[in-house]
C-alpha cells in the first residue's frame, strides 16, 4: 500500500519561486513569466481599470515589461480551465453538442507536443501516427463510453514513447526504415516494462504501414498483482461499514471496489439509475443481470443517494451521477478518490485483485464477467491465479 506524500514531498512538488514577489511559496497559478503565489494572484485579480493595451475597462492581473497592469488578453493569458468549465456548462444545457472531455484534452495537448519536436521528419511521422492510429483508437473508445483520464494519459504516453524512440534512433545513427533487430532488442533491453508497452502500438503501426521493417517485438512478461489476504480484506470492509467518521462517498466507493473488484474509473461513472430497488432487495447494474447488494452495505448505498454532495451548485442541480463532481455534467474524478485511498487504509490495486479472485472462486468466470461488466479473459486470468475449479465452464447462455 502506498503511503501519502510527506510534507517535504508536497513542498518540493508544489512550491516555486513567485515571479511577482520572489518568495518561495505554494503555486496558485502559472502566468506568463512564471509561477505566481496565492498572495500575488489574489492581489492582481483585484486590480481593475482601463487596459493600456486594448483600452477596455477590465480586470488587470497582467503586467507589461514596465510593470504596468494590463488585461489577460494583452498579457497573453490562456485561461483554459475557465474555458473548459464554460464549455461543460454549455454542453450540459444543450447549447453545445456533447463531446468527450478527455478527447478534447488530448486534442488540446497534441499540437503543443508536435511543436516541441525539433526534427521535421520525426514530427511528420509522429503526427501521422497520432492521426491514423491513436486518435481513431480514442474516438472508438469514446463511442463505446466516456473516456477515463487514464485512457487519455495512455494515448499521450504512446505519442511520447514514439517520439523518444525516434530520437533514440537518431542518436544511434539510424532511421526508422533502417532499424534492425539488434537495434530494437537493444532498445527493449534498456527501457522499462511500461515504456515498452506504450511503444508497442507505434511499432505495430510502423510495421504495418511499411515505415519500419517487419521485426520481432520482444514480449514483455505479465506481472499479476498480489492480492490482499481474505482476512485483511474483510477487516477493511468491516471498517468501511462501521466507521461513521469516514466520508460516506469513500465508504461506498471503496466497498464497491473490495466487494466487486470494480476500478475507481468505473465506480465514479455509476448513475443513480444503476441502483435497482425491488422486493428482493437492492442491486447495482455493473453488467447484466444486476448484481445483488448485501446488507448492511445496501443501506449505505441508499443513504448515499439521499445525501449526495455537489448537488446545490449551478453546475449539477439535476445530476444523475451517484458520485457527482463539481464540473457541469461530470462525476467525481477517479484521482479524487484515489488520493483518499491511502488515508482511508484501502489499497486499491491489491484490493481489486483480491475481490476478483474471491469472486471467481465462488462462480464460473464467464458468469462473473457478465455480472461485473468485465472481459472474459480478465475473469479467466484471475480464475487461473486463484486456482478455481470452473475451468470447463464455457461462456454463453446456459438457461437452456
Amino acid at each position: 500500500m502506498s503511503l501519502p506524500p510527506s510534507r517535504e514531498q508536497l513542498e518540493r512538488w508544489q512550491k516555486r519561486g513567485c515571479v511577482r514577489c520572489g518568495r518561495h511559496a505554494y503555486v496558485a497559478a502559472y502566468w506568463p513569466g512564471g509561477p505566481c503565489c496565492r498572495t500575488c494572484s489574489d492581489r492582481a485579480l483585484r486590480v481593475r481599470g482601463c487596459c493600456p493595451g486594448c483600452g477596455r475597462d477590465r480586470t488587470l492581473p497582467g503586467l507589461t515589461p514596465q510593470r504596468t497592469p494590463i488585461c489577460t488578453g494583452c498579457a497573453g493569458f490562456r485561461p483554459w480551465r475557465a474555458a473548459a468549465h464554460l464549455r461543460e456548462l454549455l454542453m450540459s444545457c444543450g447549447l453545445l453538442p456533447e463531446v468527450d472531455k478527455q478527447l478534447l484534452f488530448f486534442q488540446r495537448w497534441l499540437p503543443g507536443h508536435l511543436a516541441s519536436i525539433g526534427n521535421r521528419h520525426h514530427r511528420r511521422v509522429v503526427r501521422e501516427f497520432a492521426t491514423w492510429k491513436v486518435q481513431p483508437w480514442l474516438r472508438a473508445r469514446a463511442d463505446r463510453g466516456p473516456l477515463t483520464p487514464s485512457s487519455r494519459r495512455n494515448a499521450g504516453a504512446k505519442i511520447m514513447r514514439a517520439t523518444e524512440f525516434l530520437a533514440w534512433l537518431s542518436e544511434s545513427d539510424l532511421t526508422l526504415r533502417r532499424c534492425d533487430q539488434a537495434a530494437l532488442d537493444r532498445w527493449h533491453a534498456s527501457h522499462l516494462v511500461h515504456q515498452r508497452a506504450s511503444c508497442k502500438p507505434f511499432f505495430d503501426w510502423a510495421k504495418s504501414s511499411g515505415r519500419m521493417p517487419r521485426l520481432d517485438i520482444p514480449a514483455s512478461p505479465a506481472r499479476p498483482g498480489q492480492p490482499l489476504t481474505q482476512h485483511r480484506r474483510l477487516q477493511i470492509l468491516r471498517k468501511l461499514l462501521t466507521d461513521n467518521e469516514i466520508d460516506l462517498r469513500l465508504r461506498v466507493a471503496f466497498t464497491l471496489l473490495l466487494l466487486y473488484g470494480q476500478p475507481l474509473s468505473r465506480i465514479i461513472r455509476l448513475a443513480v439509475d444503476d441502483v435497482v430497488t425491488s422486493d428482493d432487495g437492492v442491486s447495482i447494474r455493473f453488467g447484466e443481470p444486476p448484481t445483488p447488494v448485501p446488507e448492511p452495505f445496501a443501506g449505505l448505498v441508499l443513504d448515499l443517494i439521499d445525501q449526495r454532495t455537489n448537488m446545490r451548485t449551478a453546475t449539477n442541480p439535476n445530476s444523475r451521477w451517484l458520485f457527482p463532481g463539481r464540473r457541469a455534467g461530470q462525476p467525481l474524478r477517479p484521482e479524487t478518490l484515489g488520493q483518499q485511498s491511502a488515508k482511508t487504509g484501502v489499497p486499491t490495486i491489491t484490493g481489486r485483485v483480491s475481490a476478483l479472485r474471491q469472486l471467481v472462486l465462488q462462480a464460473p468466470a464467464p458468469v462473473v464477467a457478465d455480472a461485473l461488466g468485465i472481459h472474459y479473459t480478465t475473469a479467466h486470468r484471475h480464475r487461473e491465479h486463484a486456482g478455481g475449479t470452473w475451468s470447463r465452464y464455457a461462456p454463453g447462455d446456459h438457461s437452456r
